[in-house]
Order: structure tokens, then sequence, then C-alpha cells
């Protein structure tokens, strides 16, 4: 990740300090009407509790106590008594370094802070301020929100404290810094030579992000001055990159031209916006390039970094074993009952649906879950793990795309976790990228790595497979994939599609949640996909159509 050099702020001598300067606090009417922002009316009101009750008060909290416990964080905060306004949080010394660290770095003055209504437990507010860094300064205005809690020991309101209290874009450990960057900024092109923005592609604001981070410093631009999150390591293990709020002046970018196609690009956006919780990620199975990558939500990359149970998709990976071990044939007859017991556990299958007498190749189109589970006692609890990686390149934790990514997981497991592994669930973890890759090895026949960068700018290496399945088994699963797309659960989304083809579906539980993960994953000649709808229900229904219409753009 990028390191940005911190500079010292001059000391004022002068009046309250805060985040380098006096802080006003506006008060909203809605929010908090009536009260004084000295800390007088919050002080009055918690004496006046104190004396009236010394136990400990349980329950809901008061909408009064809300309000006394948010004014006297905020006005605090405000007059700059950041060890009040820390004592004021449910973590005072987390709050304290943060504030301070704040106040230090980040070279914000003439803060502004505006409460509005209080929504329950919760309050918003929004801040103005400017960001004055040497002879340079320029606006900021943003909203965030605290969420007043009771604290257990005594049932005191307090504010519950986070990082993003301070700014949304800020996780627990990441700091504020205003000054010379350290990574120059980058242009990043598509695979045509055309610039790629945040405006234009709502989703490619991380990516854009992680490949600063990669690329900046070798890309040959200069750095610039700004405020900037400067991520800590929880956050960079969670493959977050560091992110501008302020550019003071700019510096010189560098260069960077990625595979994406600005016509896929822009139609994955535009799909996955029909949906709430969308990702998709479309690839070209001959090379590995990464043609376009899109989510609903434009705070993390799902399609890059989720680590979601990819339900019925991963079937594909089990066939391949199944059919590599010859335990099974597409058109063998092998019925899949109603239930099946493995190691105390009653598997059922979606609806309780059963296929009494029929093939391999109609219980996978129609994604009859026992049909793959009562092969678990013929398994030996790493034969999923040994397919996954050796074959798929999955789950060995060595990709190297351009920007962070999570390679999948599929951990050993036995018993009736190993069986529920079978098909998605269980330990199993896997997301966009890595289910898209799954459907490209099928239609090439072996594992390309994918990659948004081309190895060749920087020399990277990329992750090789262990082995290559035989043509054999390639073609017995084009065979199941494109009987499901014709015949089973991927036939509506996949209507219409000619050539060279075959989908798969999935429904992913996730405890909690009503509806199951919607998955769906599929290629058609050089162009592979997959999606997922996290919470919107079966795969055919909510990723299919989104899938279906990017590989019916082309190869």
């Amino acid at each position: 990740m990028g390191k940005r050099r911190r500079v010292a702020e001059r000391r004022r001598t002068t009046g309250p300090m805060l985040v380098g300067g006096l802080i006003a606090l506006v008060v909203g009417a809605a929010g908090f009407a009536g009260y004084a922002l000295t800390g007088r009316g919050a002080a009055a009101d918690e004496r006046t509790g104190a004396a009236a009750h010394k136990a400990v008060r349980t329950g809901p909290l008061t909408a009064a106590e809300v309000r006394t416990a948010s004014t006297r964080f905020l006005t605090a905060w405000q007059q700059g008594r950041l060890a009040e306004a820390a004592a004021a949080t449910d973590d005072a010394s987390a709050a304290a370094r943060m504030l301070d660290g704040v106040a230090k770095d980040a070279h914000l003055k003439d803060v502004t802070l505006t409460p509005g209504a209080a929504k329950g437990d919760t309050v918003p507010f929004s801040v103005k301020a400017t960001v004055s860094y040497q002879k340079l300064g320029k606006p900021l205005a943003y909203g965030s929100s605290l969420t007043v809690v009771r604290r257990a020991s005594d049932g005191k309101p307090l504010v519950d404290w986070h990082s993003s209290v301070v700014h949304p874009a800020l996780k627990d450990g990441d700091t504020l810094v205003t000054g010379e960057s350290g990574t120059p900024p980058i242009k990043a092109l598509d695979r045509d030579g055309g610039e790629l923005t945040a405006a234009k592609y709502p989703s490619l604001g991380t990516v854009l992000d992680g490949l600063r981070d990669k690329y900046g410093k070798t890309a040959g631009g200069t750095a610039g001055v700004e405020l900037r999150v400067v991520r800590g390591k929880a956050s960079q293990k969670a493959g977050l990159s560091d992110k501008t709020l302020v550019e003071l002046s700019k510096g010189t970018p560098g260069t960077v031209r990625t595979t994406l196609s600005p016509a896929v690009q822009a139609a994955a956006e535009q799909q996955v916006s029909r949906q709430k919780r969308a990702s998709v990620v479309v690839l070209r199975p001959s090379t590995g390039e990464i043609l376009a990558v899109a989510n609903t939500d434009h705070g993390f990359n799902v399609a890059f970094q989720g680590s979601l149970a990819p339900g019925s998709t991963m079937k594909i990976v089990t066939s391949t074993m199944l059919f590599e071990k010859k335990l099974i044939s597409p058109d063998a007859s092998h019925p899949c009952p109603k239930t099946y017991k493995l190691a105390g556990w009653t598997f059922h299958n979606d609806d309780d649906s059963e296929i009494k007498k029929g093939t391999f190749k109609q219980s996978f189109g129609a994604s009859c879950n026992n049909a793959f589970i009562d092969f678990a006692p013929k398994l030996s609890n790493s034969d999923l793990t040994k397919e996954a990686q050796q074959v798929y390149g999955l789950g060995m934790d060595n990709w190297a795309i351009g920007v962070p990514s999570f390679d999948g997981s599929v951990p050993v497991q036995s018993g009736a976790q190993m069986g529920a592994s079978l098909i998605g669930q269980g330990g199993v973890r896997m997301n966009p990228l890595n289910m898209a890759s799954v459907a490209a090895t099928v239609e090439s026949g072996s594992f390309h790595q994918p990659y948004l960068v081309s190895p060749d700018v920087d020399h990277r290496t990329l992750a090789k497979a262990a082995r290559t399945m035989s043509a054999k088994t390639q073609a017995q699963l084009k065979d199941v994939m494109r009987f499901t797309a014709d015949y089973g659960t991927a036939a509506k989304a996949m209507a219409g599609m000619s050539g060279d083809y075959g989908a798969k579906t999935g429904s992913a539980e996730v405890d909690g949640q009503k509806k199951p993960n919607g998955w769906f994953t599929a290629y058609k000649g050089d162009l592979a996909a997959a999606g997922v709808v996290q919470a919107g229900g079966h795969g055919g229904d909510t990723a299919g159509p989104i899938v279906a219409a990017l590989l019916k753009m082309g190869g």
C-alpha cells in the first residue's frame, strides 16, 4: 500500500483548537432545538440524572438521553476539548488517538458541524471545513453520523465510537492525513486507450484506488498534495486502498493501461444498477483478460474481493472431480433423493424436490443437491480442495490481477461440512471473479489466471494450475452445462443464445437472511461471466439476466 508522508502542523497560540482551527457547531432546530452549545445543557442534565438515579439504568435510550450524549460529544469536539470529547464515547482511548491525529495531521480549519434530526439512537450531522496546507486551501463538505449506546457497567449514554464518526470513509485503524502524497496519481486507460474514471464508470472507484497503490510509483507520475484516508493494517488486510478526499494540488499522473472493454464495462454498470446488491465480472477465457467489473455498491468491490458461499455454481468443480474419478458420467442413471443423511445431518433439495429416475445430467440441470452429496462416502476430505487448486487455480492465495483480489477458498473439511462443500456451502467461499474463472476454465479447457493489467507492464508472474483437465472431462462438463442452459435452471436467462455456450445457477443460503444469494456463471464463445445478487433469491432469476445480457454482446 502507498505510504503518505505526514507533515506536522504549526501550533497556534490563540484560542481553543480543533483539527487546525476553531469549530463552530450549527444546531439544527429539528435535531437539538433549545440546547445551549457551551456544554451547559448537557452537563446540567447529567448532574440531575446522577442525583436522581444511582442505580444502573437499562432499557432503550430516551430521546433526551440521545440528545444529551450527542450534544456533549459534539460540543466538546467543536471547542477543541478533545480529551473531553473522547471521554463522551464508549472507547475513550481510541477516540482520543483518532481526534488527536486528525487535529495534528488533517489540517482542517473553520469547521462547521450541523446536526440533523435524530433517527432513534442515531444522530446524523454534516461537516463543512477548509483543508489548509501551507499556501493551499480547498473546501471539504460531507455527512457523517454518530450512534448513542448505553454503557453496560452503569447505563450511561455514550457515543458508540468508531473512526467513521469522524468521516464515513474511515475504518477503525485508518487515519486522515493532509500533505504530499507518497503515491503519484495515475491515469487509467481501457484496452482501447480511453480514460477510465469513477465519474463515467462508478464501479471503478475502488479499482482505480487499487491501481494507484500498485502502479503509482512506477507509472511515471509525480505526487500532489491531498487530504487522504491512509489505511491501517486491518483495512490493508481487507484489501482496501488509500482514498483521496480532497486534492489541493494536482500531481502529474502516470499512465496505466488495463484490459477493460469500454463497451462491456458500460453495459455491466447498467446491468447491476437494476438490482440492489449485484456484482458481476466478465473475462476472456482464452487469455484471462478481465473485460468488465461492476458492483451496485461502490464502497466495496464484492466482484473482486467478496468472500461468499457460491452455492450450486460450485457443482461445476464438484462435477469435474466426479468425472475425473470416473464416479459418474453425464448420461449415467443417478437418482436424486428428497433427503440424504450424512454425519448426523439431513440434507434437503430445493423445495424438497427429488428425481427418482433420471441421469446425472438431469440432476445437474435441475441443481438437485443430493445427487452430489450422496457421493461424499466415496470421497476423501481433501478431494474437493485438491480439485479446486490443481485444475481451477483456486484457494492458493497467489493471483496477481493488478489490484487486490480474493482468490477463493475451499478448505479441507470432514463429515457433513464436507458434504455441504460439494454444493458450494460449508466453508467454501468465492466471488464473481472466481466463478467467472471457473466457467472460463471449462470453456478453454485450462486455467488462465484472470488479470486487469497485463503482466508485461510490471513483469509479475501469473498463477498457474498444477494440471489441465482432460479433453474428455471438458466435453462432459460442457455437456451438462449446455443442458442446464437449454433445459435446466438457466434456460430462461440463456434463451436465444447460440454457438458454444453453457451455464450453471446457484442459490446460497446465508444465516439470518430471508432470501438466498443468487448466483449465475456461464460462458459463450470467448466470453465468460459470473454474477451474484445478494439476498436476491434464485440465481436464474436474479443474476442470470445480468450475466446473459453481457454474454450476448458477443466474443
